[in-house]
């Protein structure tokens, strides 16, 4: 149930039969931008654990800036993964945009 102002949410990887040629060839293009962008939030994002390491060492508790700039990389990893992985054609922004990711427990019979 959505209540107008936010999308229903949907599932990220799913199948897609269909595949285009064209999109295929601008891919290269886009895993080279999203590569050089996923390395540079990687770098920062590893000084911002390494230091969050250290203010949970000496204050006990984590830093919530800290914890979000973290949780903002794994987003976005999450959010390119469809498309790098050539799961589907749906182009992702370059640069990070704000996802939400969830997880949800399927009960097997």
């Amino acid at each position: 149930m959505t209540d107008g102002t936010n999308p229903a949410p949907t599932q990220l990887f799913t199948y897609v039969h269909d595949a285009s040629r064209l999109e295929l060839l601008i891919r290269i293009v886009y895993w080279i931008l999203i590569g050089i962008v996923v390395w540079v939030y990687g770098i920062i994002t590893f000084i911002c654990l390494f230091i969050q390491w250290f203010h949970i060492l000496i204050l006990g508790s984590r830093h919530e800036g800290l914890s979000n700039f973290a949780k903002g990389y794994l987003e976005y990893l999450v959010h390119v993964m469809n498309y790098v992985y050539i799961i589907n054609d749906k182009r992702p922004n370059i640069l990070p945009v704000t996802v939400r990711i969830f997880e949800e427990e399927i009960q097997t019979p």
